[in-house]
């Protein structure tokens, strides 16, 4: 599912294959074309009904591409039976996207891979529409808007939180869910000591399950919005905080989880498809992802109700927080043909506004004025917050300062594995990593020319 950087050589190789190859045959494509409306402006059922093309829609859920995604496509061809549609499932997604964006060749709609910078959408993907029209109707769209136009609407968005079993906490005397990172370890040994489940998953042989760490560290460990615009500008974002919030909780977490031994046995042979069958069935106590995998859970074992969500446990000035943000966004080929990118944008607002797909992915929805899912009942008390839009004229400096630094925050999950191997191993403490990130961080900061005011 994430992450790692496009290095400088491969983006502009990128650029100039795009150019070349021009994705799907495509002649006379891309986002400038004043034939292809915003899909604000697309009215579903009534709008391109004589508009004939096939499309082909690029995923990563291999595992229900040929039955739910299929039914989607089939339901919307019922009103639009002119637009074929297809899709397509990748298992490595991230690494074969980044290739397949090099040559052109992936289709007409597609998750928006992590490593394409904010800056760099435009060179990829058509226009969906202005900031300012798009952000009263959809959520999330901050997240793929770069000088104030959105190329990317998110899949559905999801709270940061654990996903654990209820009944092994209930059968390990938990009445009480952890509010702070000291009572959740406590909690964990609890489980360990008077049950036989695994406290807590890693899933570290997946890898991008513990780039999922780094969700964590602004909105929900901090409460503030605005958290992640600032950090550019920060001094030591990674120090330790006395009323253990901010990034360093968040690692601290983790890294105390694997020192203590409350982790799996064997990190590095870890199965992420079968953990979700494990977690249903009470092998595993939690595991530290999105609401998104709720669901997952729920569908693979025999005890769905036993599946819960619960919030992250750190408390900011008595309250807490859990970070929104969008699943994967949606983008469509700038250098597909012109009608391709209109089917895509029709098929993509029809999704958006008609389908079931956040139902059936207990995913919050695209749409501002839809429900929160039934996975966050735990919720109740907690805030749900979402990043704010980035600063006038630092769209991508978050980006350029991470991608400096090398700590990959939602880029690289390599960070967040050396956090396990180092604490599995006692090779450095948290600390010692922590202070060589803000080193990092700092250099990063210096060489780029930020200013650091905070």
């Amino acid at each position: 599912m994430k992450k790692r950087l496009l290095s400088l050589g491969l983006a502009t190789a990128m650029v100039c294959s795009l150019a070349a190859c021009g994705g799907n045959g495509g002649s006379g494509g891309g986002s400038a074309s004043a034939d292809i409306p915003t899909i604000d402006q697309i009215k579903v059922g009534e709008d391109y009904q004589d508009l004939e093309a096939e499309i082909k829609v690029l995923t990563n859920r291999t595992d229900i591409v040929d039955t739910v995604y299929k039914g989607y496509a089939e339901e919307f061809m019922k009103v639009y039976p002119n637009i074929k549609v297809e899709y397509e499932g990748i298992t490595d997604y991230e690494e074969t996207l980044k290739l397949r964006l090099t040559t052109g060749d992936w289709g007409d709609l597609c998750f928006i891979p992590t490593s394409v910078s904010k800056s760099e959408l435009s060179t990829y993907f058509t226009k969906l529409g202005e900031f300012d029209t798009l952000d009263p109707i959809y959520q999330y769209v901050q997240e793929k808007t770069f000088e104030g136009e959105v190329f990317g609407i998110a899949n559905g968005g999801t709270a940061r939180g654990v996903i654990y079993n209820k009944k092994v906490w209930e059968d390990a005397g938990i009445t009480e869910l952890p509010t702070t990172p000291d009572e959740f370890l406590d909690d964990l040994k609890t489980i360990q000591d008077k049950t036989d489940a695994i406290p807590l998953y890693t899933n570290f042989g997946a890898g991008w399950t513990m780039g999922a760490w780094d969700d964590y560290i602004d909105l929900t460990a901090t409460g503030d919005p605005d958290f992640r615009n600032n950090m550019p500008h920060t001094k030591d974002p990674f120090a330790k905080r006395d009323d253990l919030t901010g990034p360093y909780a968040v690692y601290y977490t983790l890294y105390e989880s694997v020192a203590r031994g409350l982790i799996e046995e064997s990190p590095s042979s870890t199965d992420w498809e079968s953990s979700k069958r494990r977690l249903n069935e009470g092998e595993i106590a939690t595991m530290v992802l999105g609401s998104w995998a709720v669901e997952q859970c729920k569908e693979q074992g025999s005890t769905p109700e036993n599946v819960g969500y619960m919030p992250f446990p750190i408390t900011v000035d008595g309250t807490m927080y859990a970070g929104s943000g969008g699943n994967y966004g949606f983008g469509i080929n700038n250098q597909a043909t012109e009608d391709n990118q209109i089917a895509a944008m029709v098929y993509l607002k029809w999704l958006l506004e008609e389908s079931t797909i956040y139902t059936d992915e207990g995913s919050i929805p695209a749409l501002k004025d839809q429900p929160l899912p039934d996975a966050l009942a735990d919720f109740a008390d907690t805030e749900i917050i979402s990043n704010n839009a980035a600063p006038e004229g630092e769209d991508d400096l978050f980006d350029e300062v991470n991608d400096e630094s090398e700590v990959g925050i939602n880029k690289d999950d390599f960070p967040d594995c050396e956090i396990l191997e180092y604490a599995l191993k006692g090779e450095k403490t948290l600390d010692e990593i922590m202070d060589e990130w803000n080193e990092k961080w700092s250099t990063a900061q210096e060489s780029l020319g930020v200013e650091v005011n905070l």
